[in-house]
């Protein structure tokens, strides 16, 4: 995915215009947007609103640490349905830290918790610290994307594999 980073003065490059830079941002396609941990719920709203086709993360998934990578999405659709799948590495799978939710508008937050990347693990009543750390680090995280169009929420059905990968299916919604 591309990164895009912050716009540049129009000074910088002559008479390049706010319509400009945002036309060639939507030719670009998919984006991948990383945002500060603190960021407020409006700031990540109107990020997905702006971006159509792109995947927002918070929390430790936004680090960029060097690791494996927390939400990265594939999105399909049919001529009824839209499917997905989120890489989750790491991720506890335990309902009461885990959560998908799907607005009627296509929307998808996931809100977890990863469970690796720890500087000392107790396995077998042994301590071992950990020389190598190449897994996402501990923590909170969310992930924020859109689907193409509108969904029924009512008609989603999803599973958070062993694998660490979470697929979903929801029908469109009938206008």
């Amino acid at each position: 995915m591309p990164y895009i980073g912050p716009p540049t003065p129009p000074s910088d490059f002559g008479s390049t215009s706010r319509k400009q830079e945002t036309e060639a941002a939507e030719n670009v396609g998919p984006a991948m947007v990383f945002l500060p941990s603190y960021s407020t719920r409006e700031e990540l709203d109107n990020i997905i609103a702006v971006t159509k086709t792109g995947v927002a993360l918070t929390g430790v998934a936004a680090l960029g640490k060097v690791g494996t990578g927390i939400g990265a999405v594939d999105i399909a659709e049919s001529d009824d349905s839209y499917a997905f799948r989120v890489a989750l590495p790491g991720v506890a799978r335990d309902e009461k830290d885990f959560t998908c939710d799907i607005d009627p508008d296509g929307k998808v937050t996931i809100k977890g918790v990863t469970t690796t990347g720890e500087k000392t693990v107790c396995k077998q009543n042994q301590v071992f610290k950990m020389l190598t750390q190449n897994l996402s680090p501990p923590g909170h995280f969310s992930i924020s994307f859109k689907l193409p169009g509108p969904v029924n929420t009512e008609d989603f059905t999803g599973k958070f594999g062993t694998d660490g990968m979470l697929e979903g299916l929801v029908k469109k919604s009938v206008a």
